[in-house]
């Protein structure tokens, strides 16, 4: 189980978890008219280090810098957070139309994923006062959110951040997961 906070800081903060986040799938334009394809997560966490989003948080609202905005993050990294069922199941992406691999819970795969040693996942259990489910983060599924979006998010999609010593274990695994090597597969003759 993962130890988490409730409370609500006033910026953005690694290890925050936010609940319905939209992303913008693409848009299209047809004589004129613009479509855009958004997908609503209903949880994702934020991946981006904490110190680029604190100095972001300083510089961009508490002490407005007019002619240097290096500190300044054009995007948070958040990854979306899955019923674990789900995941087990292979539905969690059913409302896209998508079929994912069934992972057997009570075989090797299942259980390496609950022990979050499948590099591309990672499991959570949280306090039962937050009424959340067993949850999985898929490292591969990760994508970028306007900072002032999320901002503005957090006044009423906040759910809880992640105490730091879970969040750090998180952004290591995360951290991992894109640094790996995909060799080619080698023929032998």
């Amino acid at each position: 189980m993962i130890s988490v906070k409730t409370e609500r800081s006033n910026r953005v903060s690694q290890g925050d978890i936010y609940k319905d986040v939209e992303w913008i799938e693409h848009t299209t334009e047809h004589d004129g008219a613009l479509e855009i394809s958004k997908i609503k997560f209903p949880l994702v966490i934020v991946l981006t280090q904490d110190c680029d989003l604190a100095q972001d948080s300083k510089f961009r609202w508490e002490e407005p810098q007019k002619d240097n905005h290096d500190k300044f993050v054009l995007s948070v990294l958040v990854a979306p957070i899955y019923n674990a069922e789900h995941v087990f199941q292979g539905t969690h992406l059913s409302e896209l139309n998508l079929t994912m691999g069934q992972i057997n819970k009570g075989k090797t795969q299942g259980n390496y994923l609950i022990t979050n040693q499948n590099p591309r996942y990672h499991y959570l259990e949280f306090p039962e006062e937050l009424s959340l489910v067993p949850s999985v983060i898929d490292f591969k599924h990760y994508f970028s959110v306007d900072v002032e979006s999320l901002r503005k998010l957090k006044e009423q999609n906040f759910v809880c951040a992640v105490s730091e010593l879970f969040r750090e274990d998180i952004s290591q695994r995360f951290a991992s997961f894109l640094s790996r090597i995909g060799l080619p597969e080698i023929k032998r003759l």
